[in-house]
């Protein structure tokens, strides 16, 4: 620097223009980085290189190679204006001391404040730091200690509750178990009273008191043997046997008569079995739990079948009979999925169950296959809400497994699942009845005769898509007993050939309306030895030479009832075959049997066992009716639509069976007043009478009817034009015991007369239009048509069908 005070100002700017000491330091710093082996070349060839590109491009480190290069350059400003002394005045002034020192003092000061500033900012963010940490820990130390607090408070308020709740308990325990002991006592005080007061009102039925006190020191107000009824002298087992043929409304009535009687009425055994569907129209809620409460302990039985004004208090009562087994709830509106479930959880006995044409759903079925384990009864029909769903709950549950007995008619919502479900959970069934089932298929019961190999009873009326395949899987079985079908085009002779061959057990065969089946099908059926009931109504191939067959087997003296309904090809020859080979038989059907006469019909009047016949629209007269007349054992006849039948005819056949209990005499246009009369006066036993049609027909009749027969229970007069409503006075004054009434087409009957009758018979029809061209057989003959076959009841006693009360 020293060497360059003294330099020439020209030198000085040409440096200074040319940059050349830019130029010596990026030469320099080249060397000293690179160290090339000839500096003088590498000196020369760099000098051309900035002689080339310019002297705007020149930077220090320009020949520095790229991997010497620092990353970070550190140098911010060059000295190189210091050492070659650029600038012009190189002595400063006073005035440029003083602004150097106020410029100085100014930025001192600037970064003392500064510094104090920041020292002070620091400082109370520290303090404020510290506060805010303090405050944190006293909320901490706060909550913390609050939830100690709060934990051992609930510890203690657990003790507190539990000594409680156990404290509680003894006292329950105590509480109850002394009310027991009083409850207890109070009942076998009561006990012993009851025993002794009906010990005391038995003896005194007996008469025991009397004898004891010497009759005239007894006590004045016990009735003695003077002023007892007969029915209170009857043995007791005798006068509980009478009660017993009393509905429930006429029982309790009978109780309100004397002490005798409401001691025999008081019978456990009259009130084990409580059927109100022959009051149904009298039943309410009240009427049921006040019953279902007297009986309870020993109530079994219980119908409540077309009960509609039953609701859920009933229903309540009923689930407490805890011994109740055989329960009917069929048509009752009031059935619900919640009714079935009290039922099914209060019942545990619960052994036959018919809760047909109700809302049952698929929960219904899930109750009960969890609740009723010892179900063997069960009735669905025409419940159509119910799924194959609450099929599979009710095969796949722990109860109904010992179902035997399935009825699922009419319920068409069913497929070819439920079956199946049907046939895997109850492989033990024995009866199954499928009646009304437009869609069941041979797929169907295909499944049922391959897994249900115990089954014994199938009805399927109103199945017309079945063939013979199904059939002869169900054979294999070997225990079919009963078989029942009804309208199926498709069935042929080859079933019944297999039926034939391989269930020799088959004593029930009802065919009716199939129209493929021949004689070929008796002749099949003829080797059995135990049929009993043989129906081929409406089967109109069947003949003389099929009837034969069929009573000349085996089984021809077994046989009991005889259905050939609408068989137009059967004749007197079958009648003879009949008569001497059928000597067990009780019902006959020979209902449209065009070709019966009375040469045929007087056989039947040897027949001693026969007590139900139906000659309805055959040509029966006067003189086979007579004959008929000689079996004084006949309990019911039906003549109906029989043209040729006289007043003179039914005299002498009435003058005979004079134990005739059911008649039907509809539609037989030449019976007059004098008719009725002979039959009033020689068959008093009548029950069931059908006069319908029959427009010769007065008041008089009505009025001999009901001046000797008081056993009446139903009668039809539909069609006595004549008829007035003096007849309903007569019928009310005589008939006390009628229970159905028919009265349509009688316009001579006024609608008030017939609305005050009502409430005196449980079912009354009634209408006062003109009778129809169809009405009056005599005046129609073409319009002739088949009549309804009456199906044959083969249920047990605890199953109330439709075709019962």
């Amino acid at each position: 620097m020293a060497s360059l005070q003294g330099i020439d100002p020209a030198l000085k700017e040409y440096l200074k223009v040319h940059q050349l000491p830019e130029v010596y330091e990026c030469l320099l710093t080249g060397l000293m980085i690179t160290c090339p082996d000839d500096p003088y070349r590498w000196v020369v060839e760099n000098i051309k290189r900035i002689k080339d590109k310019g002297l705007d491009g020149i930077s220090w480190d320009m020949f520095v190679p790229m991997d010497c290069k620092p990353k970070l350059k550190q140098m911010a400003e060059s000295y190189l204006d210091d050492i070659f002394k650029f600038y012009d005045q190189l002595n400063p002034t006073p005035d440029m001391l003083k602004k150097a020192y106020i410029h100085y003092y100014r930025t001192l000061r600037k970064v003392c404040f500064k510094g104090w500033l920041k020292f002070y900012l620091d400082k109370k963010n520290y303090r404020n730091t510290i506060r805010n940490k303090v405050k944190e820990a006293r909320d901490y130390h706060r909550k913390r200690m609050m939830r100690i607090s709060f934990q051992k408070w609930n510890g203690w308020k657990c003790y507190v509750k539990n000594r409680q709740t156990k404290g509680f308990d003894i006292i329950s325990k105590v509480w109850n178990e002394s009310v027991s002991r009083t409850v207890f006592k109070a009942w076998r005080s009561v006990a012993v009273d009851a025993r002794k007061t009906r010990e005391y009102f038995e003896r005194l039925e007996r008469g025991e008191l009397d004898e004891e006190f010497g009759g005239d020191y007894g006590d004045p107000d016990l009735p003695s043997e003077t002023f007892r009824d007969e029915v209170s002298l009857l043995p007791r087992k005798s006068a509980i046997q009478i009660f017993s043929n009393l509905n429930l409304f006429d029982l309790s009535n009978c109780a309100k008569v004397c002490r005798a009687w409401k001691v025999i009425t008081g019978a456990p055994s009259l009130w084990s079995h409580l059927n109100f569907n022959r009051i149904k129209n009298k039943v309410n809620d009240r009427a049921i739990i006040q019953c279902v409460s007297k009986s309870r302990p020993y109530l079994v039985h219980l119908n409540l079948r077309q009960c509609y004004s039953i609701h859920w208090p009933a229903f309540k009562a009923i689930s407490e009979c805890r011994n109740l087994q055989d329960l009917n709830l069929s048509e009752c509106k009031g059935v619900n999925d919640e009714n079935i479930r009290a039922i099914a959880e209060g019942c545990p006995v619960l052994l036959y169950l018919n809760i047909s044409r109700t809302e049952i759903t698929d929960g219904s079925l899930r109750v009960l296959a969890r609740s009723c384990l010892n179900m063997q009864y069960l009735s669905l029909a025409h419940c159509v809400r119910f799924t194959d769903r609450g099929l599979h709950y009710l095969s796949s549950g722990k109860g109904c497994k010992k179902l035997t007995y399935l009825d699922m008619s009419g319920c068409v919502q069913i497929s070819c699942q439920g079956y199946k479900h049907v046939a895997h959970g109850f492989p033990a069934l024995q009866s199954l009845h499928l009646n009304d089932m437009l869609s069941l298929d041979d797929s169907c019961l295909n499944h049922i005769a391959e897994k249900c190999s115990a089954i014994k009873t199938l009805v399927l009326l109103g199945s017309p898509n079945l063939s013979d395949a199904p059939f002869k899987t169900l054979a294999q079985s070997k225990k079919l007993q009963k078989i029942r079908i009804e309208g199926n085009p498709k069935i042929t002779d080859n079933t019944f050939k297999m039926l034939g061959k391989c269930c020799s057990q088959l004593n029930h065969i009802y065919v009716v309306d199939c129209q493929r089946v021949t004689d070929m099908m008796l002749k099949a059926l003829a080797i059995l030895r135990n049929i009993v009931v043989i129906n081929v109504a409406d089967c109109v191939r069947i003949s003389d030479s099929g009837v034969r067959q069929m009573v000349e087997g085996p089984s021809g003296q077994k046989i009991r009832e005889m259905n050939l309904t609408n068989c137009v090809r059967v004749s007197d020859v079958s009648l003879l075959r009949i008569a001497q080979k059928c000597h067990g038989l009780t019902h006959l059907s020979l209902c449209f049997c065009e070709h019966v006469t009375d040469a045929g019909i007087e056989l039947l009047g040897s027949m001693n066992a026969l007590t139900n016949l139906d000659l309805s629209g055959t040509n029966i007269q006067d003189q086979g009716l007579a004959a008929l007349g000689t079996n004084s054992k006949l309990k019911s006849l039906t003549i109906s639509e029989c043209s040729s039948i006289t007043d003179l005819g039914l005299q002498k056949f009435c003058q005979q069976v004079k134990e005739l209990e059911e008649l039907d005499v509809s539609h037989c246009m030449t019976l007059t007043d004098t008719a009725m009369k002979n039959l009033a006066f020689c068959c008093r036993m009548l029950t069931s009478l059908n006069i319908s049609g029959c427009p010769l027909f007065t008041d008089l009749s009505i009025q001999y009817l009901s001046g000797v027969c008081h056993y009446i229970h139903v009668l039809n007069i539909s069609g006595c034009i004549h008829v007035s409503d003096r007849a309903l006075r007569y019928l009310r004054k005589g008939c006390t015991q009628l229970h159905v009434l028919t009265m349509l087409y009688c316009k001579s009957i006024t609608k008030a007369m017939a609305h005050k009758f009502r409430s005196k018979v449980d079912r009354l029809e009634y209408n006062s239009d003109e009778v129809p061209a169809w009405f009056n057989y005599a005046a129609a003959p073409s319009l002739h048509g088949k009549k309804r076959t009456p199906k044959s009841n083969e249920a047990p006693k605890w199953i109330e069908l439709e075709e019962q009360d």
